[in-house]
């Protein structure tokens, strides 16, 4: 099932905003507090929102309970990769597994069969994404952790997508179900730093605010526009476009901070693009 072009469109602005947040977060002396202050604004825009969009329906509530806590899981497991490891090995890994996943579990949970030319597509974005990992040479051995740890985010990337496309279509309405997640899936990790950070976390506030509010807005509508793709369109398709995220970073990294491109990753590039043509025109 191809994506509306109209979605395609919005999938890949969405990505392109992940990468953004994601060097936000990349660039902080303390991601853990950063990740805190960006899903406190997530958290107050979604209670605002929901004041507008009301409650989800009762069917919407299993869906959102479980995506929380998945997307929680997901957070730690994303935080102790970029602790034992570079943003740069990590992040790639943990975009470029959860595609194929996502064929795997909507298969299974949610009877989405894709066509052969949609299975090329993603398996083609898959491995540009994860040959990005490579861009520097060979993985050492210190490297296996962090390699173990960012299959684990991808995993947790591929749950939450699946379990949040079939959520937000059980429901009347797409905007409850995702006013009522960005609110609650950013209450565990708040309320864990009032506890065992709080003293840390009200100068870093004072700050930082201006980072944590605009990396907080920016994470919020990425994953509002893959929520909303999610309702209009194959998850399969949905979660390889919005991996992309993984060469836009790419290209902000190599062209914003100066990070290098070189032949590897410009062969990565070019990978990725085949697979979206691939997905879109013969998925």
């Amino acid at each position: 099932m191809v994506l509306q072009f109209h979605l395609v469109l919005l999938v890949l602005f969405a990505a392109l905003i992940h990468a953004f947040w994601n060097a936000v977060v990349k660039s902080a002396d303390d991601r853990v507090l950063t990740f805190t202050l960006i899903h406190f604004t997530g958290a107050m825009i979604g209670l605002l929102a929901i004041f507008y969009t009301g409650l989800p329906s009762p069917t919407v509530w299993p869906y959102l309970i479980i995506s929380v806590v998945i997307h929680n899981f997901y957070y730690l497991f994303l935080l102790l990769s970029y602790k034992f490891g570079d943003l740069s090995e990590v992040y790639p890994i943990a975009r470029g597994s959860s595609p194929l996943l996502v064929v795997i579990l909507a298969l299974v949970l949610a009877d989405e069969v894709p066509t052969e030319g949609a299975i090329a597509g993603i398996i083609l974005i898959s491995v540009g994404i994860l040959s990005l990992t490579f861009a520097k040479g060979r993985i050492s051995r210190a490297g296996i952790k962090p390699i173990g740890l960012a299959l684990m985010t991808g995993a947790m990337i591929a749950s939450y997508t699946v379990i949040d496309g079939i959520g937000i279509r059980s429901g009347s309405s797409p905007w409850p179900y995702i006013a009522w997640l960005n609110f609650l899936e950013g209450v565990p990790i708040v309320l864990w730093t009032i506890v065992y950070r709080r003293k840390d976390f009200k100068p870093f506030v004072a700050v930082n605010w201006k980072t944590g509010v605009m990396g907080g807005s920016l994470a919020l509508v990425a994953y509002a526009l893959a929520l909303y793709a999610l309702n209009e369109g194959a998850m399969a398709h949905v979660s390889a476009l919005r991996e992309t995220s993984v060469l836009f970073a790419t290209l902000i990294g190599a062209f914003i901070l100066k990070e290098g491109f070189g032949w590897r990753r410009i062969a990565a590039a070019l990978i990725i693009t085949s697979g979206v043509f691939v997905l879109q025109v013969f998925g």
